[in-house]
């Protein structure tokens, strides 16, 4: 049997508890979801230790003090989703004509975990915990206080969300720098694993820098911590019960802990956490370029002493890349003072540097090492909002819920037939599940106006959207050679 990645939320039905065990080819929807307000807000209160942890060799003979300072700050994470069941066709006995069964509503309930990293009740936990989720619950570890959940957030490329709930003076974890740790180091990993209640286990860091699930931005800390299903959104803590990361999957054959799990970094947690906080989505800085990693023949080429490094295949047009003097063909040896081991970390490293700062580039140009400063920009934005505006109890009232948007350029104005004087945002995505599918948008669709503001980009498209707070929309698009309207009502609004 192959190995499989699996992400550890479980899934409860009716008084069963079955283990979701997703497989590492499972299509995220990349998007980020958009908080209620896009205006700046208060950042969170964390407290953060970035000392490097005590590495003596010094074994202690109990890590009861180190759970107990821990085990509070640790919660259950309830989810319930409400399905469309597809009563399926059935042939009438007493004839040839086929009948439908009516749609019949169904309730999915999920278990996961999380991290109460604030005292005013800011939580992190895994996006695949409670993406879908129609309601969500949080249950304390002492006293066992239920909360009903505001998701603020959920970004699919990191497979993180963030929660709050309205409570104060909450127990709360310390936050370390997650890029201190080492491999070896002692660990223990605190979760709801099958739904029995609060478990620890421990291990050590197996390894670091891990990119497995096929996410866009991954740089997982390994551990043999035993972590199962209802371990997702829990908590990975180092041996003075400071958070270094947020549990999120397993690579077993069996479904079960074979001792290889995955936990994303609180580094890359917290830039998530702080920028849907902050600004309402995930902010991450733009370079443009296209990169690869450098093979042995690759470094030969380009005179390399080693196989480190990303190099630069191509530009983006107008971009801060371009601005600044980068070309096709260099390689990028260092970010900002830090070495750039491959193409990926580079790629991790532009996502969680603010825009409009200035960076330095160390590169390898024509055999000579050169510094190069750039100034990056915001990653474009190319979908709608996912979450701007609630009902009374929180639950998504999301008109573009699941629509992806992108510019129109000449190749697909020529795919499409587009007129020259038609401009606006292409459809490039839009979930089978989702409203705006139910009532006919489609791939290919080009988004002229919404609520009769006109849209001439995608970055136009997500702006408008993002401002409107509406239970329903109206989108004037072109579609397969004519133009028309349609009204998207939000979902579980009234």
């Amino acid at each position: 049997m192959k190995n499989r990645i699996q992400l550890i939320a479980d899934r409860v039905r009716g008084a069963l508890i079955v283990a979701a065990l997703v497989t590492a080819s499972l299509q995220f929807g990349w998007r980020n979801t958009q908080a209620k307000d896009n205006q700046k807000t208060a950042a969170v209160k964390f407290q953060i230790d970035e000392a490097a942890v005590s590495r003596d060799g010094k074994l202690s003979n109990s890590l009861a003090p180190v759970v107990k300072k821990v085990a509070p700050s640790v919660v259950k994470v309830f989810t319930t989703a409400e399905l469309n069941g597809d009563g399926g066709r059935f042939f009438n006995p007493f004839g040839p004509e086929r009948s439908e069964m009516p749609r019949r509503k169904m309730k999915q309930h999920g278990l996961g975990s999380g991290v109460i990293v604030s005292k005013d009740g800011y939580i992190l936990t895994n996006n695949h915990v409670v993406e879908h989720a129609d309601e969500v619950k949080v249950a304390l570890s002492e006293g066992g206080e239920e909360y009903t959940a505001k998701v603020i957030g959920t970004d699919a490329k990191t497979d993180i969300a963030v929660l709050k709930i309205e409570a104060n003076d909450l127990p709360f974890v310390t936050i370390t720098d997650s890029d201190k740790i080492e491999v070896g180091d002692v660990v223990l990993a605190l979760g709801n694993p099958f739904g029995l209640g609060q478990t620890v286990t421990t291990g050590i860091v197996s390894a670091t820098g891990r990119a497995t699930l096929g996410m866009e931005y991954e740089d997982f800390i390994q551990t043999d911590a035993a972590i199962n299903p209802g371990n997702s959104g829990g908590a990975l803590v180092d041996a003075q019960g400071r958070l270094i990361g947020i549990n999120t999957a397993i690579l077993s054959q069996t479904g079960g802990n074979q001792g290889i799990g995955f936990a994303v970094p609180v580094n890359l947690a917290r830039h998530v956490m702080e920028s849907f906080v902050t600004y309402g989505r995930v902010v991450r800085g733009f370079l443009g370029v296209h990169i690869q990693d450098v093979t042995p023949a690759l470094a030969r080429e380009f005179g390399l002493k080693d196989q480190g490094g990303a190099l630069v295949a191509e530009i983006s047009p107008k971009s801060p890349a371009e601005e600044s003097g980068l070309r096709p063909g260099d390689v990028v040896l260092g970010f900002d003072g830090k070495r750039v081991k491959e193409s990926r970390l580079l790629k991790l490293q532009v996502s969680q540097t603010a825009p409009n700062q200035p960076v330095n580039l160390e590169i390898m140009r024509d055999g000579k090492r050169k510094n190069i400063q750039v100034t990056l920009r915001e990653m474009p934005r190319n979908e709608l909002a996912a979450r701007g505006s609630e009902d009374s109890n929180g639950h998504r009232m999301d008109p573009l819920d699941g629509v992806t948007v992108g510019d129109v350029d000449r190749d697909i104005r020529q795919e499409l037939g587009l007129p020259k004087e038609v401009s606006g945002a292409l459809v490039t995505r839009v979930k089978e599940d989702s409203v705006p599918f139910d009532v006919g948008l489609r791939e290919g669709d080009v988004i002229l106006e919404i609520n009769r503001t006109m849209v001439r980009t995608a970055n136009e498209a997500v702006a408008v959207s993002e401002k409107s707070k509406e239970k329903s929309t109206l989108l004037r698009i072109w579609s397969r050679g004519s133009t028309r309207y349609l009204v998207i009502d939000a979902p579980h609004a009234g």
